[in-house]
């Protein structure tokens, strides 16, 4: 579980998902660097739906707690291993709902956060079941560094979106590139699944995605919300 402020709000939020819910591919500049990512299942086209995978709750860490790169990596002997950032906004819901249709999806959710959905490569390259493990690791979902309201972010179509490694801008974009905009994906997701409170969806990330390492630290910012800082140690 982790904690976070409520901005303009004198209390704070406890993170409890039953599921989160993440979306690849949904920027076109991400979609473009689909050949050095070198993952099954992604390719050079724009999906015509979501294309959504999970992620399970172990994956949450708040601001400035570590990314861990699990040691039992090192038994795989990887001939490149690959474990990487991604920058993303994420949406958490705010009640039960199902068949939400897009015109109403917005009275649905909570707020808004930064997340950074790690990727192991290697796993989600390798495994057949696709790329359950390789997003699911412990640790494999920093969060925070606050929570947004609703009715306090704006536009979230028109924040813009930036990471840092080592203090080096390495992502750079506005949610407005956005494929597969909120409203969208929230109508999807809710013909497919029950959204439950608190259920946290990541929308996905835009291009410049790379490696981490131990030592590294990762910041990722969004408008509006804040900067969302953890530093990456090996196990």
């Amino acid at each position: 579980m982790v904690t976070l402020p409520i901005l303009n709000q004198s209390r704070m939020y406890q993170v409890r998902p039953s599921k989160i819910l993440a979306l690849g591919l949904n920027y076109r500049s991400h979609i473009a660097e689909s050949h050095s990512v070198k993952v099954q299942g992604f390719t050079g086209e724009v999906p015509e739906e979501p294309v959504v995978f999970p992620k399970t709750p172990n994956v949450l860490i708040g601001p400035d707690q570590p990314i861990v790169i699990p040691g039992f990596l090192k038994d795989y002997g990887f001939d490149d291993p690959r474990t990487d950032y991604e920058a993303e906004l994420a949406i958490i819901v705010k009640d039960t709902c199902k068949d939400v249709p897009a015109a109403e999806a917005m009275r649905h959710i909570l707020g808004f956060t930064c997340m950074n959905d790690v990727s192991q490569r290697n796993l989600q390259t390798g495994d057949r079941s696709g790329w359950f493990r390789g997003k699911s690791l412990d640790t494999f979902g920093p969060i925070g560094p606050r929570v947004v309201l609703t009715e306090d972010i704006g536009d979230p179509q028109n924040l813009d979106l930036r990471c840092r490694l080592n203090g080096n801008l390495v992502q750079e974009s506005n949610t407005r590139h956005m494929i597969f905009k909120v409203p969208e994906i929230i109508a999807f997701l809710s013909r497919n699944f029950t959204l439950c409170p608190g259920d946290i969806i990541a929308t996905g990330t835009p291009s410049g995605v790379g490696r981490i390492k131990h030592g590294d630290v990762v910041e990722v910012e969004i408008e509006r919300i804040g900067v969302l800082r953890n530093p990456v140690a090996e196990e």
